[in-house]
């Protein structure tokens, strides 16, 4: 789980650590927690998901797999 460890990061080094974290999954299969706010970071990933609150008090969890989305798309 890696927690915003990329909220300091300029665009430039968002890159290189998604370019990291490719490199370790492709390496050793590991797969990857990350909670952010970084749109860079996002579209990087394969799925993502996030908490909603249409209502007062009551949470939902959404998620979409971008893979899934992208071979919809093209």
């Amino acid at each position: 789980v890696l927690d915003e460890v990329d909220a300091p990061l300029d665009d430039a080094n968002v890159v290189r650590f998604c370019d990291l974290l490719d490199e370790m999954t492709r390496r050793t299969e590991t797969r990857f927690l990350i909670i952010t706010h970084n749109a860079l970071t996002m579209a990087r990933m394969d799925r993502l998901f996030g908490v909603t609150m249409a209502e007062q008090g009551v949470s939902q969890l959404v998620s979409v797999d971008l893979k899934g989305a992208e071979s919809l798309v093209a």
